[in-house]
């Protein structure tokens, strides 16, 4: 047993840390179905079991997972000078993506889509706002994850940065969210992508969906050519954003080229948008994360 300890390199310190990240972890996941009844003012145990309300479940999932997501950013790897250190590094980055992603929650309901009432459409049982809800939490998740392991240290300047980076993923989703808008009207004789979205559009909700995380991950290739140094903080994160806003448009490129050739033959606009074909909507999704992915890896 020793012998097999002295190979895997475990130890009773490492061990002891690892139960301290996952005790921490298990309790901000936690918190999280909480916050969301909170902010959705609804007990989220009764809308769960009792009004078996799918597109809260969906909502809340999403924000779980995103957390999940930030929390792999706030797990380095490597143990920081002591216990307390480490449970409160965890907390700090936890805690803070955790409040950062229900912001964005309501950043994306009053700019982005503004003109849909996210929360009472929830509540209403609308499963196609309760995934793209449970989107756009998970792409603020992936940009913020990417930021948390650029920066270096817990002090005011890596909170400055988590907090600039979140402001690039929320500028980035209203950029892709008016794209989208812009294009769906003009393939739709003027139609609007929200009030389509409200009436519960199933097939539209997927694909944007893909489009909002495809963006997100598009987004953190930046940190793989920018270094992080608080004293260029500023210059960094403007980069992230001309990076991103590059990104976002080449992976939008691309996609629309893939999808052409993987969907050969298929009238994406009148399967998808007139016809809400669930099908086509998710392999679109599939060939925008995929380009997406592909990319980020290319360039890391």
């Amino acid at each position: 047993m020793n012998s097999f300890i002295e190979l895997t390199g475990v130890n009773q310190d490492l061990l002891v840390y690892l139960a301290i990240d996952v005790s921490i972890a298990i309790l901000l996941l936690g918190a999280m179905r909480f916050l969301s009844g909170l902010s959705a003012k609804v007990n989220s145990t009764d809308e769960l079991a009792k009004e078996d309300n799918f597109a809260f479940g969906i909502s809340v999932a999403g924000s779980v997972l995103a957390l999940g997501i930030v929390l792999t950013g706030a797990i380095t790897g490597e143990s920081a000078s002591s216990y307390a250190m480490e449970a409160i590094g965890m907390l700090a980055y936890g805690g803070y993506g955790l409040i950062l992603i229900k912001v964005g929650r309501i950043i994306h309901d009053k700019i982005a889509l503004q003109h849909l009432d996210k929360n009472a459409l929830i509540i209403e049982k609308n499963l196609t706002i309760g995934i793209i809800d449970a989107a756009g939490a998970i792409a603020t998740a992936i940009i913020i994850r990417a930021v948390l392991l650029w920066v270096d240290g817990l002090d005011l300047s890596t909170f400055i940065a988590i907090t600039s980076g979140f402001i690039v993923a929320q500028t980035m989703l209203v950029i892709i969210t008016r794209l989208r808008e812009r294009q769906y009207a003009k393939n739709n004789q003027e139609d609007c992508l929200q009030e389509a979205l409200s009436n519960g559009q199933l097939a539209l909700a997927i694909r944007y969906s893909g489009q909002v995380i495809s963006t997100a991950l598009a987004v953190t290739a930046a940190s793989h050519f920018l270094i992080y140094s608080p004293e260029t903080l500023v210059v960094n994160l403007l980069g992230w954003l001309v990076f991103g806003i590059g990104m976002t448009l080449l992976v939008a490129l691309l996609s629309a080229i893939a999808k052409r050739i993987v969907l050969w033959g298929i009238n994406l606009v009148e399967e998808v948008d007139q016809q809400h074909n669930i099908g086509v909507a998710s392999i679109e999704m599939a060939t925008s994360i995929a380009i997406a992915l592909i990319l980020t890896a290319l360039m890391a």
